[in-house]
Parts: C-alpha cells; sequence; structure tokens
C-alpha cells in the first residue's frame, strides 16, 4: 500500500510540474496531494500532541516549539526562534521568495505579497493530562489534549506548505508564526504577532474551524478587577460602625452586569467573587473579576470608562478597578469578507460548501485585524471539545481543509 501512494506521489508531482507557472493549481490535485499527505501530518499532529504544552511550563511549550522547528527546517524554512524567560519560546519560520517589505507596485515587488499563518503551541492542559486524557486514535477521530485547540491546525500549515514546494509552487513568502501563551493573554508574542502581521497583506489563522465554517468576526476581550474596601467591625455589638464591602460589591455587580447589550453583542459577566472573614464581622474587603465582551471596536473605550468611573453607593466605602480591554474584536471587514469568498469558491472546487461564522472567543487573529490587515480565522481542523474532555478532531475533514489551505496559500 505504501509502495503504491508513493508512486501515485510521483505521477500526481509530475503532473503538476507540468502546468504552467501562473495557471491555478487545480484543487482536486490539491486535495489528492493532501490525501496521500495524511498519514505524514497525522504524525505530526500527534507527536506534537504527546508533548505537552501548558502554557505555564516553558520546557514543555520549548519541547512543543523544538518538533515543529525540526519539520520546518527539514521543509527548508528559515528560522528564527524568538527566546523567552517567562514563557516558551516563540517560533517564526519563513518559507519561499525573501521579500523585504511590502508590495510597492516595481520590480520583484510584483510578486504575490506576504501571508501569515498564525497559531500558537500553548495549551490549556496541565502536565500529566495524557495518563487520564490518551492521544490516540478512535472512532474517525484523533483525540488527546491541544488535538483541536490548535496542534492539528499546526501540522495542516506545515504539510500545506511541504504540498506546494514538492510541486515548485512556493510563489510568494509564507511566514509561520507559532506563540507560545496565547491561552493565557499572549504577553510575550502580542507585540511580535503585531510587528510581523504589519509587514503581511492577508494573515490565515490557524485556530479550529466554528462547526464546518471559518471565523470571519470574532468578539473582542476585557478583563476588569474590582476591589471594595470597607470598614470592619464586631457584626453584633458594632454593627453599625461598619461598612459591608460584600453588600457594596453586590451592589456593584448588579451595575456592570446591567451593561450587557446583547442586541450589540456586547456581555459582561461577574465570573469570580470573594470576601469577608468570619461570619460575625462586617466584612472590610471584597472583589470580583468580571470578563467583558464586545462585537465592536468603538465599545472598548466606553467599556473602559464605565468601568473606571465606578463610584461606591456607602460613602465610607472605597472602589479600586484594575484591567481593562485585552483584544479589541475582529470585526467583519471587507477586506476580510475577499479572502472568505475566494476561501469559498476554492472549497466548492473540492465539492463543500465553506461557510462563515462569528464567534464570541478571541484569537491572536483579534490583533492582526486590528492593525487593519485582512484576516481569516478557523482554517485549522474541524472537530469539539477544545478545552474540555473529549477535545478530538474528526479525520474525514483534514485533507480536504489541507488542500483548501495550500489552495489559498498558492492563489
Amino acid at each position: 500500500m505504501k509502495q503504491l501512494l508513493n508512486g501515485f506521489g510521483k505521477v500526481l508531482k509530475g503532473l503538476l510540474m507540468q502546468i504552467a507557472p501562473d495557471a491555478p493549481i487545480p484543487m482536486r490535485a490539491l486535495l489528492a496531494g493532501a490525501r496521500r499527505k495524511q498519514p505524514g501530518l497525522l504524525d505530526l499532529c500527534q507527536r506534537l500532541v504527546r508533548t505537552e504544552s501548558p502554557s505555564d511550563d516553558k520546557d514543555g511549550v520549548d519541547a512543543c516549539v523544538a518538533l515543529a522547528e525540526a519539520h520546518a527546517r527539514a521543509l527548508g524554512g528559515r528560522v528564527k526562534r524568538r527566546r523567552q524567560r517567562k514563557f516558551g519560546d516563540v517560533l517564526e519560520v519563513r518559507f519561499g521568495p525573501r521579500l523585504a517589505s511590502r508590495q510597492s507596485g516595481s520590480g520583484s515587488a510584483k510578486r504575490p505579497g506576504r501571508i501569515l499563518l498564525l497559531g500558537h503551541l500553548d495549551t490549556v492542559w496541565p502536565l500529566g493530562t495524557l495518563k487520564t486524557m490518551p492521544c490516540r486514535l478512535a472512532d474517525g477521530r484523533l483525540w488527546g489534549p491541544g488535538t483541536l485547540d490548535m496542534k492539528a491546525g499546526v501540522a495542516m500549515a506545515l504539510t500545506a506548505i511541504e504540498m506546494l514546494t514538492e510541486v515548485g509552487r512556493m510563489d510568494r513568502e509564507i511566514v509561520l508564526l507559532l506563540n507560545s501563551d496565547e491561552e493565557v493573554g499572549s504577553e510575550i508574542s502580542r507585540p511580535i504577532t503585531e510587528r510581523v502581521a504589519a509587514e503581511c497583506e492577508a494573515v490565515y489563522v490557524l485556530e479550529p474551524a466554528q462547526g464546518l465554517a471559518y471565523k470571519t468576526a470574532r468578539k473582542g476581550t476585557g478583563n476588569w478587577r474590582i476591589e471594595v474596601t470597607g470598614v470592619a467591625a464586631h457584626a453584633g455589638v458594632d454593627f453599625e460602625k461598619g461598612a459591608n464591602a460584600v453588600r457594596e460589591l453586590a451592589r456593584v455587580v448588579e451595575r456592570v452586569s446591567g451593561w450587557t447589550d446583547l442586541k450589540h453583542g456586547l456581555t459582561v459577566s461577574v465570573n469570580v467573587a470573594g470576601g469577608g472573614s468570619k461570619t460575625n464581622v462586617i466584612p472590610a474587603h471584597a472583589w470580583a473579576e468580571v470578563d467583558g465582551r464586545i462585537s465592536r471596536k468603538a465599545d472598548g473605550p466606553r467599556m473602559e470608562r464605565k468601568f473606571a468611573g465606578l463610584k461606591a453607593a456607602d460613602k465610607r466605602c472605597a472602589i479600586a478597578v484594575t484591567g481593562g480591554i485585552n483584544r479589541s474584536p475582529m470585526e467583519r471587514t471587507q477586506g476580510t469578507v475577499r479572502l472568505y469568498r475566494q476561501a469559498r469558491i476554492l472549497a466548492a472546487e473540492l465539492g463543500f460548501q465553506l461557510d462563515e461564522a462569528a464567534t464570541g472567543g478571541a484569537s491572536d487573529g483579534n490583533f492582526t485585524s486590528a492593525l487593519g490587515v485582512p484576516t481569516l480565522d478557523g482554517m485549522g481542523a474541524v472537530g469539539e471539545g477544545a478545552h474540555a474532555p473529549h477535545e478530538s478532531i474528526v479525520l474525514e475533514h483534514l485533507a480536504p481543509r489541507t488542500a483548501l489551505l495550500a489552495g489559498l496559500l498558492a492563489s
């Protein structure tokens, strides 16, 4: 069987090499190539998943980075490993012709512009998760921590690049950027992402699909911590001398929760709270952590002003607020729509309908979209259970989605 696949691969490669350099690669040929590459894609994905890489474990993330780096080097990538202290290293790999700057309309700059493939190798899963959630193939799926979010997407990107390299159709410079702290806010990788994205014509984000759809919009996110300081007193002897911080916090929780506006895609949710010390002591301290989501960039400054303006109803209490908007929304811009429509046409040639979707979750694509760079998200694997014990990818969609990604890179 292996010999048959290798023989078919050589025939396919020969046919593709005969296509005129300026002619589009037939999508059916890319699909056949992706199916031939699927065993290798799955092997790479399993090796990445079995190298556990929680965001807070630098050694684990670096080991996963090393695997991806070795694979990228074998494909001829120009590797830059950005060393970090607090989190894992960030991997930047460039493939194809070198472009010194963005397209200028003259000379060699007329070549197709630079594309950024954006992903991350850190996961939410602690070390040792594989003991209870093993990486395994069963029921038409690959199961395991980080399969869907988003190590399969990384393997798909490297496979798409491998396919185009083998047939001599790496016509544009492609930058693969794999971050190490996306699941915890992208503290160290955000400036790297923004700098690289600013040099690119478009960004393809390797996060998992929304069902079967690509993502053309994501909500922006914000996080706030509210601290309330009151006055402690004996709950029985000196009740009137106390200023109850927990009661004041309850008022604040009701106030900020009322800022939710579902019609305009704005939500405010108090998800963690605490306060007090003893049942017979008027609490002098209480706190809450708040998650905010926005669909429109203009709502970010308004939300931040509202939080900054919070005042205590009980004048003996004081309120202190920290935090703010972390990611602006990835809005459905004209540039993103153009990318999606191109993908939809290519998907139709592969025999399936590609829909678009919006999601309340954020990704590093929010950063690139906020810069004005057309960004298409959800281009990784199809599956379910991200951040959940049943995390898995569906194998039947791997080859078609990888072929689609390759087609977009080559088109």
